[in-house]
């Protein structure tokens, strides 16, 4: 089934929807980059061709490899145009809107494509449900920056077919990443166990115990490649508290996961991190 999928549509430019268009891009597939957005596709295009040009630069690849990628990425903001082997969805992480998505897209596209989420930290099992054929819905969860970060999660929903998970247990091998498969249980892997690396460090900042400065220079030094800030920041703190305030309902309100009303207070300031100039760190300056 893998070899079926010539035509790759991802729903969704924001940072982590230009990451996957350009690996699947780059593997050589067709891809359309949609998005309700103009402006956002415009921004997609240029971060995606800052990408290559960084990676031309370090001679990881070609100029012929940097052209034949961008050729292969079309940019939309027509969802009819979402008529693909695989669409694979990196949209706001709600459920609701990813299921409305995911409706539309079934009344377009046959019962044979497959539908993939993104998403992080909600149950495959939900955004399926209601959803024509649940049996092709699946997670693919990429981690940031997509195009650098070899780990793909491989997510099963409670109705997703063998057939399904083979053929993208598959792909994500073919486009030089490393799968991992994993039940459909909250945050999955990688997020139910990195969020304490978050959480932890956001109680010891709000008990001032030490500044966020310290902790990520004692994390770092214990040999992680960002502090739980500077990651923050870099991830988007809106997305980060979305994130663990999603694994908070799940798990029942357990009060290991519950959200920082410090990073509340950021993203209730449009303190977002790099994105937006600002988060715990300044990047105006």
């Amino acid at each position: 089934m893998a070899e079926k999928i010539k035509k790759v549509g991802v729903a969704g430019a924001g940072t982590m929807g230009a990451g996957i268009a350009q690996v699947f891009a780059q593997a050589g597939l067709a891809v359309i980059l949609y998005d309700v957005n103009s402006a956002q596709l415009e921004k997609a295009k240029a971060e995606i061709t800052k990408n290559l040009e960084s990676a031309l630069v370090k001679n990881k690849i070609s100029e012929s490899d940097k052209k034949s990628t961008l050729a292969n990425i079309t940019f939309s903001s027509d969802i009819q145009s979402l008529k693909c082997d695989l669409i694979l969805e990196a949209i706001l992480e709600k459920l609701e809107p990813k299921k409305e998505l995911f409706q539309k897209l079934a009344a377009i596209n046959s019962e044979k494509t497959v539908f993939a989420t993104n998403t992080s930290s909600i149950p495959i099992t939900r955004i399926a449900r209601d959803i024509p054929h649940p049996q092709r819905v699946i997670g693919i969860h990429f981690f940031n920056p997509a195009h650098l970060m070899r780990l793909v999660e491989i997510i099963t929903g409670a109705e997703t077919s063998d057939e399904v998970v083979l053929a993208i247990k598959e792909l994500v091998i073919q486009i030089g990443k490393t799968p991992i498969l994993c039940k459909d249980s909250p945050g999955f892997i990688v997020n139910r166990v990195a969020r304490h690396y978050y959480v932890e460090s956001l109680k010891l900042l709000e008990e001032k115990v030490t500044s966020q400065e310290n902790i990520d220079a004692l994390m770092e030094s214990a040999g992680f490649k960002m502090g739980p800030f500077k990651l923050m920041d870099h991830i988007g703190n809106d997305i980060n508290f979305s994130v663990t305030s999603s694994l908070f309902e799940s798990f029942h309100y357990d009060p290991k996961f519950r959200p920082s009303r410090i990073q509340q207070q950021k993203v209730d300031a449009g303190h977002l991190g790099k994105k937006s100039g600002k988060g715990f760190y300044d990047y105006q300056k």
